[in-house]
């Protein structure tokens, strides 16, 4: 078992075993359950994250009830596949796919909650456009999520990953830091470049609030994690390349719960602040529940 990333990394790095198969000894000591039987429940979650991309991107897409969102993932998907892109068209996929899976979350459809279900869309974001860039078997696509729940595992257990409790800095900047160090993995990074990799992710998402417009897992929820998946590949590059944190990523981890502690509630999925308290954001709420927003502490 492990508590911190630095004890993750070096039994790793002792064991000279990737983080997947650390993580993967780990569930079985602490569930009791089979090697196979972790394999086959990752498979469903797996398969779970595919149909939500895939139905995300079909067709007119998905959208809400409440029409806030809905229909951007097949917008990007147009785009990419049409126009000269500014940061690519392979780039864009991954956009793409958590756009998808962030819109089929919005209109009550099924998503893996990685860490959680306003951040769905930024680990299978990254997964499923190194599945096609780095041609992942579909066992490296399971090990991917492995080594993602490894780190996710720690920071919740020091830190926190609900908005209502560290703003969306715990949700999408978890799921950002998770992919991160999952996507450096499956590169051929070492453990230590994984964790270079979650400590440069989550740094670029500190403070991030959680001010979700009328309260509802929509906006900015959805490109949020948009802006999550691109910044795992960029950290993950990084890290690759060399570049290192000066701070550990354990002292990210703890930096991010402690900035969340003092988050005032306003800012931690109340919807009574930031985004939600702007005018029009105030409209919307209106328009769809009737009531007038308080900003009051």
């Amino acid at each position: 078992m492990f508590n911190t990333i630095q004890e993750l990394v070096t039994q790793a790095e002792n064991q000279k075993k990737s983080l997947w198969q650390v993580m993967l000894i780990s569930e079985q000591q602490t569930t009791g359950s089979e090697e196979q039987e972790i394999w086959d429940q990752l498979q469903k979650r797996y398969q779970v994250m595919a149909v939500a991309v895939q139905r995300g991107s079909e067709g007119d897409g998905v959208h809400s009830a409440t029409g806030l969102t809905g229909g951007e993932a097949v917008k990007l998907k147009k785009y990419r596949q049409t126009q000269t892109t500014l940061s690519g068209k392979s780039f864009l996929m991954a956009v793409q796919s958590a756009v998808a899976t962030n819109e089929v979350n919005a209109s009550m459809g099924v998503v893996c909650a990685t860490p959680t279900a306003g951040s769905s869309g930024t680990v299978p974001g990254v997964l499923f456009y190194l599945r096609e860039r780095l041609r992942l078997s579909h066992q490296q696509c399971l090990q991917f999520l492995l080594t993602s729940g490894a780190i996710g595992l720690v920071i919740a257990n020091n830190a926190m990953i609900a908005g209502a409790a560290g703003g969306c800095q715990a949700e999408v900047g978890s799921a950002s830091a998770m992919a991160a160090a999952a996507a450096v993995e499956a590169a051929g990074g070492t453990p230590q470049q994984s964790s270079e990799a979650i400590a440069i992710a989550l740094s670029n998402l500190l403070g991030l609030v959680c001010d979700p417009v009328a309260g509802l897992v929509e906006i900015p929820c959805v490109k949020r994690n948009a802006i999550g998946t691109t910044n795992a590949l960029v950290a993950a590059d990084m890290a690759l390349a060399g570049c290192t944190s000066k701070i550990p990523a354990d002292e990210v981890v703890s930096a991010m719960a402690k900035i969340g502690q003092h988050m005032p509630k306003q800012l931690r999925e109340t919807g009574l602040g930031g985004l939600a308290a702007t005018p029009t954001g105030k409209k919307i709420k209106m328009q769809i529940f009737g009531t007038e927003i308080s900003t009051d502490k």
